[in-house]
């Protein structure tokens, strides 16, 4: 096998010519989205369009950075705030509706522990999944191999090296499961300060003021 096949299947690789010619693409298109005038929301939608390898209504406030891009797969309606980098040597996949905070890093990448084996620059990349309706705080780390379930909330600054379940806020470092969601969250938008009338009236119009824990 070439070292982009050993790469894709989640093998020890070498990053060698080959590889480093897949990474032009994203190193031309994140520079191109870096640059970009800030209030042209159109263009960085296109760029981001054209950057990921599948996305539907996706925005990403740049900076932004990745290896590859083509190994983002993200659901409808995605964002991404300020200075994200994603390391998607292993596949990125994110579901439906996922927002991420400002300094979200994901890393699927990774190297040996021992020295020995670090110099002989084989590295590794391990998909990472992020299911719907997540919302990932700020300055959070996801390391390779991690999966994260349906409508979770990650508090600011976790480092999150372990699978997380769905319906839970987690944070820390290592992240852990702080709590379940329940249908009791519904009313309250931070902590114990509840949504006005006016707002409230207004998200029952749009349908989501219903049970629909699972």
């Amino acid at each position: 096998m070439n070292h982009i096949e050993r790469r894709d299947r989640e093998m020890p690789y070498i990053s060698d010519d080959a590889v480093f010619e897949q990474q032009k693409r994203a190193r031309i298109l994140t520079q191109k989205l870096n640059t970009t005038d800030r209030a042209d929301f159109d263009t960085i939608r296109e760029i981001v369009k054209e950057l990921l390898g599948k996305s539907e209504n996706a925005f990403i406030n740049p900076p932004f950075y990745c290896d590859y891009g083509f190994r983002i797969e993200v659901g409808k309606n995605f964002f991404a705030n300020y200075n994200c980098t994603i390391l998607d040597v292993g596949k990125v996949l994110i579901g439906d509706d996922c927002q991420f905070a400002p300094n979200v890093s994901i890393y699927t990448a990774g190297h040996p522990v021992h020295p020995d084996s670090r110099k002989s620059m084989y590295e590794y990349g391990i998909d990472v999944t992020i299911g719907d309706n997540c919302w990932i705080g700020g300055n959070t780390v996801i390391c390779p191999g991690v999966h994260i379930g349906d409508n979770v909330v990650i508090g600011a600054g976790s480092v999150v090296t372990k699978d997380i379940p769905d319906w839970t806020v987690a944070a820390g470092n290592p992240c852990r499961v702080i709590r379940k969601i329940t249908d009791a969250d519904r009313k309250f938008y931070y902590k114990n300060r509840e949504f006005d009338g006016e707002a409230w009236a207004h998200i029952t119009q749009m349908g989501l003021a219903g049970t629909s824990e699972k």
